[in-house]
């Protein structure tokens, strides 16, 4: 992630230079990748004063300007047509390296020497307005880099945040763990809302048809405003950060995307069918046009947000061509809401289309700041493209979510860490990071995470941000302790590792396969339909297809296997799997019992120069069966012939009495 440096003081003012702070962030498990001055191609471009403008002698529409940095003149040739005289420019010097590539150097035009170029804001990478050179605001001082006379100058952080901090994909994420560092406190934005418009309720409304895929849809309208270019600190903001400037509304929702790490989408209101939102499910096979023009073909369970009659986005992942801004809205519906992280990731994966927006959402926003950052955006959208907004917002959240209540102890983390801090300590490293913390006694905490650490669930994540926050490095070195105990051996691991050594010995390879399987793999056991094994478990966010189902066999696992091996000319198999298949119940928890499979075929013996190609029967497996009963104490079994299961071939299979 692109942290700016000067957007990051503007939460919390730290003390150190940016190289000491992302060594610190490093040392708390965010990760400086690299750092870099920005911005990049404003070296060798200088602030200068247009002094004096004459004809080119040998060129109509070329002039010659002679300008000044304070110590030094220069002649330019210059074709702008609204360079004059007194004003303030940006003179690119020999040497400069510009926006999209261009190099500067000393050269003759036209038989005059020209010392550079005067710039316009494209030329730059500052805008896109290219009708002429850039005339600066006649106060700003010459001679000075441009970069520095715009208060352009930033260093920008690249932080590697782990999947796990989903909470630090912002700017006041991260600024939360400087002022943890630094002992200080964290400034948020201030936000207000001036709604002087009639009420949201009676302009537009929410439906939620699958709570688990959206459990919070927020939203504002905005009536009146003006699409155009953002202004120049909008833009700066979000070049710091990677992303192009497009217009000033959606400039805004990347803006808080950024800045509070809450996707957010504006809808154009007037293009909406009956002024309404629902969200819903896609039907198979139903297509819809995103914003950069592909049609797609959804899937039953991508997510959808709709109007009253089609699709207008595709939840959590990307907008509709039918419901973007352009230059003619008037009215914007703020769209700020919570979706299922599973779900997301399962969409972006299915159709290939990953964005800023997916990427956090399948990590995790936080639930409880949906409207915060519905309201910051409202706030902004009115300074920069003004307009009235509704009074009140929509926010249909039809399950609240509490968090946590975690009881904490010191001594227990001291003997965890190694550390020797009291509760007291401890207790005000917790509160750095905004968590509630409640003494019980001198040695108990009562804790709970604020919303946006969906990572800390249990007494282990507290200890884990205590090491992190007072310092790994200040763990002092001991030694390691263990307590001596005897230990009476499991009767059932005991067994379990008996008959693994007793089919090592009969030349069998031990297999280990996912205890994932597809539900076509346990059908293709035609099973009757009152078996239990015919109704698995199923997952409730599955990789994919070929691990939806938890198995109720080890059969399919087993014969996977053997498929692979065959595929590579390996046709002379001894493989087992000795391990847990889950049965489905009327509780909560599923039965989880052992069970041993294993699969012989091919060759008795390995292939040999001269000799015969024994290959391996019924009587060969009947004899590894029998060992392994001996081994068990099971004696007196008889065999007979029968198809205990239907996947058996009747002629090549026994039951055991």
């Amino acid at each position: 992630m692109l942290v700016s440096a000067k957007w990051l003081r503007e939460y919390v003012n730290f003390p150190m230079t940016v190289a000491e702070l992302g060594e610190r962030l490093t040392m708390v498990g965010l990760e400086l990748e690299g750092l870099e001055e920005r911005p990049t191609n404003l070296q060798q471009v200088v602030t200068a004063r247009v002094e004096m403008i004459g004809k080119h002698p040998r060129a109509d529409r070329l002039q010659l300007c002679e300008v000044t940095t304070g110590n030094q003149i220069y002649q330019i040739v210059c074709g702008a047509p609204n360079v004059a005289v007194s004003a303030v420019v940006a003179l690119a010097l020999p040497g400069a390296k510009l926006h999209a590539g261009i190099s500067i150097q000393e050269t003759t035009v036209r038989g005059e020497r020209s010392q550079g170029m005067l710039c316009s804001q494209r030329e730059l990478g500052l805008g896109e307005d290219a009708s002429g050179i850039w005339l600066l605001p006649p106060d700003t001082p010459i001679g000075t880099p441009l970069a520095e006379a715009l208060g352009f100058n930033d260093t920008v952080l690249d932080i590697s945040v782990t999947p796990n901090r989903s909470d630090c994909l912002s700017i006041v994420g991260i600024a939360r763990e400087v002022a943890a560092i630094c002992g200080m406190r964290l400034q948020y934005p201030v936000i207000t809302c001036d709604e002087s418009g009639p009420p949201v309720d009676a302009l537009g409304s929410v439906t939620i048809d699958d709570p688990v895929g959206c459990p919070r849809y927020a939203a504002r309208i905005i009536e009146g405003i003006r699409i155009g270019p953002s202004p120049e600190w909008l833009q700066q903001r979000l070049e710091s950060s990677g992303i192009r400037s497009i217009n000033n509304i959606v400039d805004v929702t990347n803006y808080i995307l950024l800045e509070l790490g809450q996707p957010l989408h504006a809808f154009d209101f007037d293009r909406l069918a009956e002024h309404r939102i629902l969200v819903r499910r896609a039907q198979d096979g139903e297509r819809f046009t995103t914003l950069d023009g592909n049609e797609r073909n959804l899937y039953e369970d991508t997510l959808l947000i709709c109007d009253g009659r089609q699709p207008v986005a595709i939840a959590g992942v990307m907008g509709g061509l039918n419901s973007e801004i352009t230059g003619e809205t008037s009215r914007v519906l703020i769209e700020s809401a919570f979706f299922q992280p599973q779900g997301i990731r399962r969409t972006s994966k299915k159709l290939g289309l990953r964005t800023e927006s997916s990427y956090r959402f399948e990590r995790g926003v936080d639930l409880e700041g949906v409207t915060r950052a519905l309201d910051r955006a409202a706030q902004l959208m009115l300074e920069v493209g003004g307009g009235q907004l509704a009074g009140g917002r929509i926010d249909v959240y039809p399950a609240p979510i509490s968090q946590p209540i975690l009881t904490f102890a010191a001594d227990r983390t001291n003997r965890f860490l190694g550390t020797q801090l009291t509760s007291a300590q401890m207790a005000k490293v917790l509160t750095s990071i905004e968590m509630q913390v409640e003494p019980l006694d001198d040695n108990r905490l009562k804790v709970v995470p604020p919303s946006f650490r969906q990572d800390v669930s249990r007494e282990v994540d507290l200890m884990e941000e205590i090491a992190r926050l007072a310092g790994y490095d200040s763990i002092p070195s001991t030694c390691p302790q263990a307590s001596v105990f005897s230990h009476v051996p499991d009767d059932h691991l005991t067994t379990r590792e008996t008959l693994r050594n007793v089919l090592a010995g009969f030349g069998f390879a031990e297999t280990i396969t996912y205890s994932f399987v597809s539900l076509d793999s346990l059908e293709q056991l035609r099973l009757p339909s009152e078996d239990r094994r015919v109704r698995p478990l199923k997952l409730a966010n599955p990789l994919s297809e070929d691990q939806a189902v938890m198995r109720t066999s080890l059969i399919p696992g087993l014969l996977a296997t053997a498929r692979r091996n065959f595929d590579y000319r390996n046709l002379d198999l001894r493989i087992y799997e000795l391990s847990k298949v889950f049965l489905a119940t009327e509780k909560e928890q599923p039965e989880e019992h052992y069970f041993l499979a294993g699969l012989m075929t091919g060759l008795r013996q390995p292939q040999r120069l001269y000799g015969g190609e024994d290959k391996i029967e019924y009587a060969d497996v009947k004899g590894v069966v029998e060992a392994l009963l001996g081994l068990l104490h099971i004696d007196g079994c008889r065999f007979r012939q029968e198809a205990l299961e239907p996947y058996l071939d009747p002629w090549g299979s026994a039951a055991v009495f």
